[in-house]
C-alpha cells in the first residue's frame, strides 16, 4: 500500500508541475511547433481534463486501498497517451520531446498496475496510508 500511494503522489506533483504551465503557454508553443493552435477549445479542454486526472492520482494516494477500482481507468488514462504518441512519433508527426512525455506515461502506467497488484493484496477495509 505504502507503494501505491507513492506512485500516485508521485504522478500527481509530477503531473500538477508539468500541466499546470500549460495554460500561460499557448502562444510559446505556436511559436516552438507551429501551426498555431487553431481550436483553443481542444487545447484548454486537454489541459482541464489533465490537470483534474493529477488531482485524482493525489486522491488515489491518500487512500490506494480504498480507491482501487480507480487505479485501472488511471492504467488507460497513461496508456491512451503514451501509445498514441508513439505512433505520431513513428509517423513523425510529433517532436522527440513528446516523445518522452509519451514515454514517462507509459512507464507510470506500469506502474500504476503494479500498484493495483499489490493493493489486491491488502486486507479491506484500512484505516489511511500505513
Amino acid at each position: 500500500m505504502r507503494f501505491a500511494a507513492r506512485v500516485f503522489r508521485i504522478a500527481g506533483i509530477y503531473g500538477l508541475l508539468a500541466v499546470a504551465p500549460i495554460y500561460f503557454s499557448e502562444g510559446q508553443i505556436a511559436r516552438l511547433f507551429p501551426p498555431a493552435i487553431t481550436h483553443p477549445e481542444y487545447y484548454y479542454g486537454f489541459a482541464g481534463v489533465t490537470l483534474a486526472w493529477q488531482v485524482l492520482f493525489l486522491l488515489l494516494s491518500r487512500d490506494p486501498v480504498r480507491h482501487r477500482p480507480l487505479m485501472l481507468p488511471a492504467v488507460l488514462e497513461k496508456a491512451t497517451y503514451g501509445i498514441a504518441v508513439i505512433c505520431l512519433f513513428a509517423q513523425q508527426r510529433v517532436a522527440a520531446f513528446v516523445l518522452g512525455t509519451g514515454i514517462v506515461d507509459l512507464i507510470l502506467g506500469v506502474l500504476f498496475l503494479i500498484a493495483y497488484r499489490k493493493t489486491g493484496r491488502t486486507a479491506w477495509p484500512l484505516n489511511g496510508v500505513k
